[in-house]
């Protein structure tokens, strides 16, 4: 585990910088999931974010990651019935299917998503297009009387 000094977004302000609400507007399949499962948003770079949520129990073919224009939804399919031979004292592991969405700025990337430990690790990055990044303009100064022509580059 290497700890960088990643500072929390604020629930407020998941505004990728005011260009992301990735606000919990999980849509839920249900009520009582609601926070389930539990996750972090950290920013790890100027144009990074990773978000981690804890599916203890779930294998990769459960879960399944969609990115579909600004909205990234993660869902965990569990398909066996719960043991029914099987007798709790105590059942505090969540064994249930669920639908997690987070809405993304535009340009927002997925660049990696890992299951490890139990951890579903998801790494975004904002990719701004080369034809909306800011360009500087040269300005050019007329020599005599034939101005020079602005290079289309």
């Amino acid at each position: 585990m290497h700890h960088h000094d990643l500072t929390p977004l604020l629930r407020a302000t998941v505004g990728f910088d005011r260009m992301m609400t990735m606000l919990d507007t999980a849509k839920r399949v249900d009520n009582t999931a609601s926070n389930f499962p539990p996750y972090n948003i950290e920013k790890t770079d100027e144009d990074a974010y990773r978000i981690t949520m804890a599916l203890a129990g779930f294998s990769e073919d459960e879960l399944e990651v969609t990115l579909k224009e600004n909205s990234l939804l993660v869902i965990g399919q569990k398909d066996k019935e719960p043991d029914q031979t099987a007798t709790y004292l105590h059942q505090g592991i969540a064994n249930r299917s669920f639908q997690k969405s987070f809405d993304l700025a535009d340009h927002i990337k997925v660049t990696g998503a890992n299951l490890e430990n139990g951890l579903l690790i998801i790494d975004l990055a904002r990719e701004i297009p080369e034809s909306k990044k800011p360009k500087s303009i040269p300005i050019m100064t007329s020599i005599g009387n034939k101005p020079e022509l602005l290079d289309k580059g």
